[in-house]
């Protein structure tokens, strides 16, 4: 059993997700990521003022946190095998 997980593993797991991007009061940004196995990982971005609200910054500052979320579940993952594998 390999004992990383690797950038690889985590951009499969991406590109086989599905996105839902929202937007709410004019200077909110909120991301969805449903992974393969129907897990949900959800992230938000705003601004303070609208007049400053891009959204296309908004969902790439989701999306690198959804990326970071992913590398932690998917370390947690692999150490809960890597301990029943003992």
């Amino acid at each position: 059993m390999e004992n990383t997980i690797t950038k690889d593993h985590i951009e499969q797991i991406i590109n086989k997700s599905k996105f839902r991007i929202m937007e709410s009061f004019d200077k909110v940004t909120i991301v969805s990521m449903r992974l393969p196995n129907g897990f949900v990982i959800t992230e938000s971005s705003a601004c303070v003022d609208p007049l400053n609200y891009n959204k296309e910054i908004g969902v790439s500052i989701c999306k690198k946190r959804i990326e970071d979320k992913l590398w932690e579940l998917e370390g947690y993952r692999l150490q809960c095998s890597l301990k029943e594998g003992e």
